[in-house]
């Protein structure tokens, strides 16, 4: 095992960019099946691996859907289940919520290809699970559940494992112990520095001892984590009621809004091309040199076997 820090690169990376390929938002009501779908998907013919996107707390899947394109657009299926914002404002239970996206996971092999664009076809062998805020909570404890589809990798963006060490909903997915989650798969883990900041009176929404740090300690190799120092735990969503929302309660970062959404989005297509397609470059790229990336990130953290 090494811990490597920031080495010089050659070459930069153009994950950062939207991809080449034409993308179709595509919004499906729920069903006895499973529940609501935002699906962003490949207009192209081709077969491609598919990412499941769980939202945070307070947030509609569609709320994300400038990253999703971005992730999209670079070859791959995105599927990011979800309920109404209102839904989701009066339901936060975390094993109920694991239990429903579990349920997607489980109809995608039947269900999912008759909802894309002709002759696009979702690649079942090659499933990432990921998700922002609880919803980087709920895919770690996907990855660690029992399902009826391989899980290939596993990434959070601002993950947070409940409101402080004492207040954890269920699924409680830490021990406290190194290394010590139940996943034999790749991690990637973006976390960010204002997250866990208190905004005046109003506690921070990625306290310390449940974000994103513990998280990385907790998770074995492989791990990939980045750290978005100057920005917050909203500011990669879309502009709308959701983002405003977080930005009355939390601390933003100063610098764009959009250029997280690449960073974010570039990050997250680099650990997919890595881990479902076999084409380590990019990420390598941003590890040996962080400054490749449009926001400024920490020296990254890579533990390997």
């Amino acid at each position: 095992m090494s811990v490597s820090d920031a080495k010089p690169a050659l070459a930069t990376s153009s994950v950062f960019e939207r991809g080449n390929l034409e993308v179709k938002g595509i919004k499906v009501e729920k069903s006895a099946e499973r529940k609501a779908l935002f699906i962003v998907s490949p207009t192209k013919d081709g077969k491609y691996p598919v990412f499941l996107f769980v939202h945070g707390c307070c947030v509609s899947n569609t709320a994300y859907s400038q990253l999703l394109q971005h992730v999209a657009s670079h070859g791959f299926i995105a599927v990011a289940p979800g309920d109404p914002l209102v839904s989701s404002l009066l339901c936060c239970c975390g094993d109920q919520e694991l239990d429903s996206d579990a349920n997607v996971l489980d109809w995608m092999p039947d269900g999912l290809p008759a909802l894309l664009p002709d002759n696009v076809t979702p690649d079942m062998t090659k499933i990432a699970v990921g998700g922002h805020s609880r919803g980087g909570k709920i895919a770690f404890a996907l990855a660690i559940s029992t399902t009826n589809l391989k899980i290939s990798a596993v990434f959070g963006v601002d993950p947070v494992a409940g409101g402080s060490v004492d207040n954890r909903p269920q699924p409680k997915i830490f021990s406290y112990i190194p290394r010590c989650l139940d996943l034999n798969i790749p991690v990637a883990i973006i976390g960010t520095g204002l997250g866990s900041q208190a905004k005046c009176i109003i506690p921070p929404f990625a306290p310390c001892g449940v974000n994103h740090a513990e998280f990385f300690n907790e998770s074995k190799p492989p791990i990939y984590y980045f750290l978005a120092k100057d920005y917050g735990h909203g500011d990669m969503l879309d502009d709308g009621i959701e983002y405003w929302f977080t930005k009355l309660l939390t601390k933003h970062g100063q610098g764009s809004k959009e250029l997280m959404i690449k960073a974010c989005g570039g990050i997250i297509v680099a650990f997919l091309n890595a881990k479902l397609k076999d084409e380590e470059e990019d990420l390598r790229i941003i590890g040996e040199e962080p400054s490749v990336a449009p926001i400024k990130l920490d020296p990254v953290l890579y533990v390997e076997n």
